[in-house]
Order: structure tokens, then C-alpha cells, then sequence
């Protein structure tokens, strides 16, 4: 079953999805807080002969599984930095009115970031790149939007969240910077993915805002030059999509849903991305947690695992 509801429904509903017996790909970042992410972690350990994933259509773009084999082959080096967002622009119209996103008793504290964190938080926890500690920047932009019955009420949700962390590449055991962005008002976009990867030997991006290039470089001397690779729609799943043909997020999401029902094959792990994990999920969470503890507090917090 295939669930995509508002945050606060997720533990029930996921519940009694799991106690039903069915399987299930569920929409991040199940759960509406930690509490209520272990409670449905506790529900999906009674159940281990269900299958139970989460949606997150950008990495199978071929750019971003581009990427991931980039980062696999170590080409970077030793890692400098790496920055993943996701970006909105559609509540930089201020008459836009209130809607659950923005209601903290039904999308939650997190604001922004539960409902875009996982999406940018996938990869880089698939690289094992664990945030060690985090700091926040948190901003509720607009303080009020009008309801349906055009009353002004209290919008209190976190409009945009910058999270800087620092974290260890187990490849080389060396520490690195890693900034996370989630924005729904970042002025100019739609609906960006973005990964970027830099390091001393070579560096390398990838955004949905140009769907059809990668870009790379190699490091050289004080002098580099980025490299502009444009990519048919080489996909996770072969199709019969030309190779010259561009690929779009209708396509994304119908490799997410492939890569779902590869999980019922007799060998899973030959996808070259599988779906997220409700267990990555709980990182997400101690992640997110950290950065709103790191917010109200104005430091530094320890993520514990």
C-alpha cells in the first residue's frame, strides 16, 4: 500500500497498515516527532515479513544516481564540503493561505524539515556520512496567513531551516562540513533538488533545476574548471525511453515505484539505489531533533545515535 497522508496521521495510519498486514511504502518522515517515529519502528519490527519503505523520488533522477556512483568510486579525495537542499518558492506569495504544512499540530515542529529533510538526508546517510553534531538556523518568515474563512490566524511553522553539520567520511576517517537546506521560500524556485560534493582531489553536483547536466572536476594545480556532462535518461530500471530524450520527476516517481516492487524479487540488492528505510528515517529524526534543541538553545548539539 502506497500511504501519503498528513504528518500527524502517519502513526496511525501506518499502524494499522502494518496490522492489517500489508506492506507498505510510506511517505516521509513517518511519523510526526521521534516519539511517534519509534512507535512505528517498534510496529514494523513485529512484522519483519512485511515490506516496508519510504518515498523519495529525486534520487533515482540519473543525474543524482550519477552522483552516488561518483561519490562510490572516491574521486573526491578527502571531503571538504557537502551541501544538500531542497527549495520552494511558492510561499513567497504572502496572500497564499494557511494549509496543514503550516500548522504545527498537524505537520509538526519540524516545519520545513520534516516535510523536505529526508528527501536530502537519503544519500548522504546511504554514504554514511553521520552528522556528529549540528547547528541551526531556523526561520519563520511569515507569522500569519489567512484561513479559509479569510481570517487572519498564526502561522508558526519553520518557513526555512539551514542546518550546518560536522560529520566523518568513514572512507578516509577524515571530518568534513555538511549543510543541509530545506526552503519553502527561497526566491526563483520551484521544486530544486540539489547535491553537491567537493573535495580535494575532485568535486562534483547535480540539481533538478537542470535535470539533463552533471557537472564535475578534477583538481589539478590552483586552477579547475567544471566540466558540463549532458545525461539521457539512463535510469536505475531500464526502459525503452531513448537515449537522447530528457528525463523528467514523472519519470522519478515511476522508478521510486519500480524500485519498490523490486524488493519482492528474490534478489533486492541488485538495485543499484534501494528505497529508503524506516531505520534512516529515525536518523532523519535524531538529526531533526538535534537541530531544533540546537535552535532554542543557540549551540552546538551533539546528535545521538
Amino acid at each position: 500500500m502506497y500511504c501519503a497522508v498528513p504528518h500527524h496521521l502517519h502513526e496511525k495510519f501506518y499502524l494499522d497498515i502494518l496490522r492489517s498486514g500489508k506492506h507498505l511504502l510510506g511517505e516521509k518522515p513517518f511519523g510526526i516527532d521521534l516519539e511517534a517515529n519509534t512507535r512505528i519502528l517498534r510496529e514494523i519490527n513485529k512484522h519483519p515479513d512485511l515490506i516496508v519503505k519510504v518515498s523519495s523520488e529525486f534520487v533515482y533522477f540519473p543525474g543524482a544516481l550519477k552522483l552516488v556512483n561518483w561519490i562510490k568510486e572516491m574521486k573526491y579525495g578527502r571531503l571538504i564540503e557537502v551541501k544538500a537542499g531542497f527549495h520552494h518558492s511558492s510561499d513567497m506569495d504572502l496572500n497564499k493561505k494557511i494549509n496543514w504544512k503550516r500548522m504545527i499540530e498537524i505537520n509538526g515542529a519540524y516545519g520545513c524539515m520534516g516535510d523536505l529533510g529526508f528527501h536530502i538526508h537519503l544519500i548522504p546517510l546511504r554514504m554514511n556520512w553521520m552528522p556528529d553534531e549540528v547547528f541551526a538556523d531556523l526561520q519563520n518568515i511569515v507569522g500569519q496567513r489567512m484561513n479559509e474563512e479569510g481570517q487572519w490566524v498564526p502561522c508558526e511553522t519553520w518557513d526555512n531551516a539551514t542546518i550546518t553539520c560536522r560529520a566523518k567520511d568513514p572512507a578516509t576517517h577524515e571530518s568534513f562540513s555538511m549543510t543541509f537546506e530545506t526552503k519553502r521560500m527561497a526566491p526563483g524556485a520551484t521544486n530544486t533538488w540539489f547535491l553537491e560534493v567537493y573535495g580535494t582531489e575532485g568535486s562534483a553536483k547535480f540539481t533538478t533545476h537542470n535535470p539533463k547536466a552533471f557537472y564535475y572536476l578534477e583538481t589539478s594545480g590552483k586552477e579547475q574548471g567544471w566540466t558540463r556532462v549532458d545525461i539521457g535518461p539512463k535510469s536505475a530500471i531500464p526502459t525503452i525511453t531513448g537515449g537522447i530524450f530528457e528525463f523528467g520527476f514523472s519519470d522519478a516517481f515511476q522508478q521510486m515505484i519500480g524500485a519498490y516492487m523490486n524488493e519482492f524479487k528474490t534478489d533486492p540488492e541488485t538495485h543499484p539505489f534501494r528505497l529508503g528505510t524506516p531505520e534512516e528515517t529515525k536518523i532523519s529524526h535524531l538529526l531533526m531533533t538535534a537541530a531544533l534543541d540546537s535552535y532554542s538553545s543557540g549551540k552546538r548539539v551533539k546528535v545521538n545515535y
